[in-house]
């Protein structure tokens, strides 16, 4: 009984090692392995089983993992092709992606075209701007000048006049001074 309970032991510890390994087909040397021990198993647990019936369980398992690897096969297979599916998704994702920023990067760059026009004309405006104001303090210096031109002038001429009232004063004088004496003399 304790032969059995090890055998037992021994046949779940490689099922259990079976599933934990990763989904693969399993080796020739691996597959005559397994074969021989459950051969060995169920010739211990029935010792009455004839040949003929050890033949038709032999090709039961062997159909057994033949299925298991056409499952297998399908499950790799089908993991390829999400595979091949998710980077074909992942590639439009990125695609679709470059193309929403190659629109915002040409609507960024007109943008910033239609900023840089408008920068230019404010900056020709504030220079005309400048150009008339500096051409209008032209004027007005101009202007200034020729009124302090006037203004000396009118200043001058305002001496003159003012010599002129005290020369036509004197003069004015003397006429009278010369009359009275004319007249004292003609008496």
């Amino acid at each position: 009984m304790s032969s059995l309970y090890s055998r037992s032991k021994d046949y779940t510890r490689s099922r259990k090692a079976q599933s934990d390994s990763p989904p693969s087909s399993p080796s020739p040397i691996a597959k005559t392995l397994r074969h021989e021990r459950l051969s060995r198993l169920e010739a211990a647990t029935n010792p009455s089983t004839s040949d003929s019936s050890y033949g038709e369980r032999s090709s039961g398992r062997s159909s057994a993992y033949s299925r298991r690897e056409n499952r297998l096969a399908a499950l790799s297979s089908r993991a390829e092709e999400e595979s091949n599916r998710d980077y074909k998704k992942l590639y439009e994702s990125a695609l679709s992606e470059n193309q929403k920023l190659k629109s915002k990067l040409q609507e960024a760059q007109l943008e910033l075209a239609d900023i840089k026009a408008k920068l230019e004309k404010a900056a020709q405006q504030k220079q005309e701007k400048t150009s008339d104001r500096s051409s209008m303090l032209e004027m007005e210096k101009r202007e200034k000048r020729a009124l302090e031109r006037k203004l000396s002038e009118m200043e001058e001429e305002m001496k003159i006049l003012t010599e002129l009232k005290s020369d036509n004063q004197r003069l004015k004088d003397e006429n009278g001074a010369l009359i009275r004496v004319i007249s004292k003399l003609s008496k």
